[in-house]
């Protein structure tokens, strides 16, 4: 049995007692009074971070696997990079007790912060630009951070140039950025990527992972490259802002991914295909997903399609192709896409 006092990483590698065999949640063993009578209870939120479920798809792309991020905490993939991040800083000694975190969000970053935030008692403030969905904004408030809106055409660079002037203003804030923090990717590293490898017990062929900040394709693809070379790792971006494909920035409707510059974290010599998809056609993959039972959110739709349109390649018939879905539609039901 694991003592009650001894703190318990979600990411350490050793395993929590009662979960044999997996990476484990971070629970600890607490006594009842009562003999052998034990119970598994997280110590906080954040203990409950990872281990999120494959499912295989019947009907939208049948044999491939998606990888639920939203069965997260607070529902999507950044709630492993938000941990990472701000635990890396309180090591480093740059994030103290009762301090400031400032940073620029598309929406999921930033809702992971404002909750790890709020358990371990930080002030939060937000960058984000004033086109992401009610939701997101109303969740942020709702978690305790402080929210400020950027005009929605100047995307994340305008929200990064303003957290960079708030954080100028604040002597010793700290701001994670996410778009160039080695942390984000080690998150996917050793989390992401070895829980894939595992529940497929290996045998996987093929990863498709939209890119936002480039922390999940360029840690998970790392990893999975790592145990098998040959696994191919398709990196997805908006059609209609095609960075990565060497293509021109340009607005699009793909919360989530597309920051309009190639993130710093992304790391391209992971990634072996980089597929653009419409917004139109994520928007569709959304909804079509539904069929399943999963409401998934925008980028989440960009990745199933993207896995879709890979699965009907008949180079890579009979592959095992999983998809990462980042984040629940929740966070969209006030946009319309849903409607057809």
């Amino acid at each position: 049995m694991r003592p009650t006092t001894a703190p318990w990483s979600p990411y350490s590698k050793r395993e929590p007692a009662g979960l044999p065999g997996t990476l484990g949640r971070a629970c600890r063993s607490v006594q009842t009074g009562k003999e052998d009578d034990a119970v598994n209870v997280a110590q906080d939120l954040s203990a409950l971070i990872g281990n999120t479920p494959l499912l295989e798809l019947k009907h939208f792309a049948p044999g491939v696997l998606v990888k639920l991020e939203s069965f997260n905490p607070l529902s999507s993939a950044k709630d492993r990079a938000g941990y990472y991040m701000i635990r890396d800083a309180e090591e480093r000694g740059l994030l103290k007790p009762g301090g400031i975190i400032v940073e620029p969000t598309s929406g999921n970053t930033g809702v992971a912060l404002a909750y790890i935030g709020a358990i371990r008692g930080y002030r939060v403030i937000l960058t984000m630009p004033e086109s992401m969905s009610a939701e997101r904004r109303g969740l942020l408030s709702a978690l305790g951070a402080e929210l400020v809106l950027t005009p929605g055409e100047g995307g994340m660079s305008a929200a990064i140039d303003k957290a960079l002037a708030l954080l100028a203003q604040m002597p010793g804030a700290w701001m994670p950025d996410q778009f160039r923090n080695p942390a984000n990717a080690r998150a996917h590293y050793e989390t992401t990527g070895p829980e894939i490898w595992r529940d497929t017990e290996g045998s996987v062929d093929v990863l498709v992972a939209g890119v936002g900040s480039g922390g999940t394709v360029t840690g998970a693809g790392r990893y999975l490259k790592e145990q098998n070379p040959q696994i191919r790792v398709v990196a997805v971006e908006p059609a209609e802002s095609p960075v990565l494909s060497g293509g021109t920035a340009g607005a699009h409707g793909i919360q989530g991914i597309g920051a309009n510059f190639v993130p710093d974290v992304l790391d391209r010599s992971v990634v072996d295909e980089v597929l653009p998809v419409p917004t139109q056609a994520a928007c569709a993959a959304m909804r079509a997903l539904t069929g399943e039972g999963i409401l998934a959110g925008i980028s989440s739709g960009a990745a199933a399609h993207a896995a879709r349109v890979l699965s009907q390649r008949s180079e890579l018939a009979h592959k095992r192709i999983v998809a990462i879905l980042p984040d629940t539609g929740e966070r969209y039901l006030s946009t319309g896409l849903f409607q057809s």
